[in-house]
């Protein structure tokens, strides 16, 4: 709808409150001149209630959740209260002329009472019920909305009725290079030689001369009672316990655990132990 036919509408609304105030304004002031009111109060009572509808209204137009139930609530309850007066006004016909009995709104006393109790009440509860609305009103923050191009309005309703088969596959993100290993130093490697009845020479490893990081004094009790062997007592212990074992026993692993040393020279124990095994059968078929 455009701006003139918006105007249109609320022009149109604006007179049939209107009109409809000054039903309503009519039967109020009647019921507040029965109730003991002089004719200023009677003529300013139908902006009381019909007025407080008004502001509940716009307040329920403004507030939000919890405030905004309290103020449709408010509505509800005056915009009933003045129906209630507006149906007795027409059910009593002595309000229209002179009132001649004050206070009686009803031919039954306990209708009476409750209609005396509504119509003197309205006033007292427009004071407290406006100026709370008044104040959640003022205290009431908007919430921001972005605004947005009609463009982007366009593009963001043409993606949404797309339908899935069009939508492009999402490329995925190329995956980095994994970094470049850092290469290590190799560590020297001390060749020791033995002769043996069989004329093969034996080379064990020695421990790498890298530098180790500290990490105290070890105590006494900690350390080892057994005296460190050279390679070729390894290789003489290693040849004792493995003299029996087939050649697929013959492990660096079962090798280490047998003579307790360390995996890289276990496997230069198995090395030369299968070497050996392999010389002496060249020896025997020859």
């Amino acid at each position: 709808m455009n701006r003139l036919g918006k105007g249109l509408l609320v022009a149109a609304l604006v007179g049939v409150v209107a009109m409809a105030f000054r039903v309503s304004w009519n039967a109020l002031r009647d019921v507040a001149t029965a109730t003991g009111a002089d004719s200023t109060a009677a003529t300013l009572y139908p902006f009381v209630v019909d007025g407080l509808m008004a502001l509940a209204l716009v307040a329920t137009l403004t507030l939000t959740g919890d405030a905004r139930r309290f103020a449709l609530r408010v509505l509800a309850a005056y915009t009933l209260a003045s129906l209630v007066l507006n149906y007795v006004h027409g059910l009593v016909p002595e309000l229209h002329d002179e009132v001649v009995d004050w206070g009686r709104l009803a031919d039954w006393d306990p209708a009476n009472w409750a209609l005396v109790l509504l119509a003197t009440s309205l006033p007292v509860g427009s004071i407290y019920f406006g100026s709370d609305l008044v104040a959640k009103v003022l205290h009431h923050r908007p919430i921001e909305h972005t605004p947005t191009t009609p463009n982007q309005d366009e593009a963001a309703e043409t993606y949404v009725n797309r339908s899935t088969a069009d939508l492009g596959e999402s490329t995925p993100a190329p995956i980095p290079p994994a970094p470049a290993p850092v290469a290590l130093p190799a560590a020297p490697v001390v060749s020791l030689v033995k002769s043996t009845d069989r004329g093969l020479v034996g080379a064990v490893a020695a421990e790498s001369t890298r530098p180790r990081r500290a990490t105290g004094r070890v105590p006494a009790v900690a350390r080892s009672t057994r005296p460190a062997r050279t390679p070729d007592e390894l290789l003489t212990e290693a040849r004792e316990v493995a003299a029996d074992w087939s050649d697929r026993e013959l492990t660096a692993e079962g090798i280490r655990r047998a003579v307790h040393t360390s995996p890289a020279k276990a496997r230069v124990l198995r090395d030369t132990l299968r070497a050996e095994r392999a010389a002496g059968s060249g020896e025997a078929a020859a």
